[in-house]
């Protein structure tokens, strides 16, 4: 294919976008578009190269692939190194286990799903992973791992211009599906490819159906459109724009609008400085986003002013020495021990499979490092925290003396309230599911939750008296439900609500909330103490900062992070819900079980207790924490 110069302007176009959005949003709200841009240029790309192949009859699968990997792998790998080497000596064990898990799933292209499974590609956390950028690259490559494969079966059946068609009917297939995946999850949505798939084929579509006009000037206000398009999406969306969806019609008609007009004389794209930064693009991409996180995870001020030009600087440099090499093309699967770029692979994924197996190298550290890192995944061994009701015994199953319920604190709990027992002539029970209390009319923002159906097998199996007069003790993260998250590592950037509403009020004011929380836990405790002695335990002291990860950064960068927290912040976010419990505890006869009264009793709330961190996070008890609130359960036996 013929270069297009003006393609090349338009990566400039897209990836300055992204780079600007990255380092400040306020500057470009949409900026992130320019990745949906780059999806439309490349659909058209891959298009071309495969009908091109097909109507000679010259495709070959080993060649298409490998010349694929010899453009993406090599740079993919020299980031990978570098970030490999610059964690041995600046990443704490667990953030270095998470970037070999990064660098192993962007090795096999398939980030995209790792970070499908996280909080969103917008939350503040999401901006300590140093190759969240890579789900564009994984979606690429698994459409140029599919699309060929489909294009190549259906040929045996149609004839060229019913494949056209076919492209088509793909193309409306996952727009469909796109519109529909963002109104259900579009934080899942926004990385897989059966939800951007139509983005690539719509430049497919503007190979596989050229309509350029011959008018120079009209050509010229196609583009001009295109381009008018794009930059206003840029500024129309932001980050609270539920992405995919059709609003990412958008940019992408835009792109399409610039391909199809074909006009190479536009001064705007086709110029000097996007000539080049759009040779440069791929580089600037892959070396843009560690510098970003860079900035972040230093807490560097104002290092857009370095980290801009840094990343285009790179871009240059990887593009001259690494892009410019021009790997041997093999065409037989027999030679891919030629391939270097499968050695490559090899070395990265194996580099980050081994880092995140061994735990992130936490040999690396000196013992009192090791143990605090340790404390990370100190967790109770029973393994009874569960998505579905099960009646995980612990100790003697035939002599049942108390059970614990509710939601990863209570799992946290479960062994402290069994250290009060003799587990071998005595047992308890834990029903514990996360982010499921046992309340009455719990309903969650997410319709798939679980928790109203467990729950409600809870209430079932309370009611059946299999366990009648044992006595019960309630635990939960109550004030997350009501107030929302307080641990900004967790807090998505779009802001933090509870979880949870009761009744029919999907929408509620603060003050509503925690009405309907009192009437209904008041329900709970009522209902359930007329046939067992029952026990609910007060807020754990939520530290609002992942404290065994702040011990190691203190350690580790020489910083003097505050370790607890006041009496009276633990109170300012609590109160009124420890208010509650107590007013819903004292109407139905329910005894209140308190483990700030233990934490707290300084006036400061501990996180660490003789130098060993008491969390393993910001609000759950460790192994080693949780022992020393077991008095509190000593009124349960």
């Amino acid at each position: 294919m013929q270069f297009r110069s003006d393609i090349n302007g338009l990566r400039a176009f897209a990836v300055l976008a992204v780079v600007l959005f990255h380092f400040n949003p306020q500057w470009l709200p949409g900026g992130f578009a320019g990745v949906d841009v780059f999806f439309v240029i490349s659909g058209f790309l891959m298009t071309a190269i495969i009908f091109n192949s097909i109507e000679k009859n010259t495709f070959n699968f080993f060649q298409f692939y490998t010349a694929r990997a010899n453009r993406i792998i090599p740079v993919l790998t020299a980031v990978s190194t570098v970030l490999l080497v610059f964690g041995w000596f600046y990443l704490i064990p667990t953030d270095y286990q998470d970037l070999g898990r990064q660098i192993e799933k962007s090795a096999f292209f398939v980030s995209n799903l790792l970070f499908a499974k996280g909080g969103g590609y917008f939350d503040t956390a999401e901006h300590t992973k140093w190759l969240l950028h890579t789900w564009s690259l994984s979606v690429e490559w698994q459409f140029y791992i599919f699309f060929p494969v489909i294009i190549i079966i259906f040929k045996k059946y149609f004839s060229l211009i019913n494949l056209k068609r076919m492209v088509i009917a793909l193309f409306l297939t996952s727009l469909i599906y796109c519109i529909y995946a963002t109104y259900k999850d579009s934080k899942t949505a926004y990385f897989l490819l059966t939800s951007r798939a139509w983005e690539m084929l719509l430049g497919g579509l503007a190979y596989l159906y050229p309509w350029s006009p011959k008018k120079t000037t009209h050509q010229v206000t196609i583009q001009f459109i295109g381009l008018v398009i794009i930059v206003a999406s840029y500024f129309l969306i932001s980050n609270t724009t539920p992405w995919p969806g059709y609003m990412a019609l958008i940019p992408v008609l835009g792109t399409y609008l610039i391909i199809v007009s074909n006009y190479q004389h536009n001064m705007l794209i086709n110029n000097p400085v996007f000539s080049y930064i759009g040779k440069w693009s791929y580089s600037i991409y892959v070396w843009h986003w560690p510098l970003v996180v860079l900035g972040y995870y230093f807490e560097l001020t104002d290092w857009w002013i370095y980290g801009i030009p840094l990343s285009i600087l790179l871009g240059f440099l990887s593009y001259q020495l690494i892009e410019k090499i021009k790997f041997t093309r093999y065409s037989s699967w027999k030679e891919i021990y030629k391939v270097k770029a499968f050695y490559m692979f090899l070395f990265i994924s194996g580099c980050g499979y081994t880092i995140k197996s061994i735990e992130g190298m936490d040999f690396r550290l000196p013992p009192e490092a090791r143990m605090i890192s340790q404390e990370m995944t100190n967790s109770n061994p029973y393994k009874c925290d569960q998505k579905q009701l099960y009646e995980c015994m612990i100790g003697k199953s035939s002599n049942i003396k108390a059970m614990i319920i509710g939601d990863s604190h209570a799992d946290t709990l479960t062994t402290s309230l069994a250290s009060v027992f003799d587990l071998k002539s005595e047992g308890i029970i834990s029903l514990s599911t996360s982010s499921c209390p046992l309340i009455y009319n719990m309903k969650y923002y997410n319709k798939d939750n679980p928790c109203p159906k467990i729950n409600q097998e809870r209430f079932n199996l309370i009611s059946s008296q299999k366990y009648k007069n044992i006595p019960i003790v309630l635990a939960g993260r109550y004030s997350n439900y009501v107030l929302g998250e307080n641990d900004p590592d967790r807090i998505p950037s779009g802001g933090s609500k509870p979880e949870i509403y009761f009744g029919n009020h999907p929408e509620l004011s603060q003050e509503r909330r925690l009405v309907l929380f009192e009437q209904n836990l008041t329900q709970t405790l009522c209902e359930i103490s007329k046939t067992n002695p029952l026990y609910i335990v007060q807020p754990v002291p939520e530290q609002g900062f992942n404290v065994p990860k702040r011990i190691l950064e203190n350690l580790f960068y020489h910083r003097n992070q505050q370790l607890s927290i006041s009496y009276e912040s633990y109170l300012q976010r609590s109160q009124q819900v420890r208010e509650i419990i107590h007013r819903s505890a004292v109407k139905c006869d329910v005894e209140v079980l308190d483990p700030a009264a233990i934490l707290c009793s300084t006036g400061e709330c501990i996180s660490v207790y003789k130098d060993r961190p008491i969390y393993r996070d910001s609000d759950h008890l460790s192994e080693y924490g949780n022992k020393l609130v077991s008095p509190i359960f000593k009124k349960v036996k």
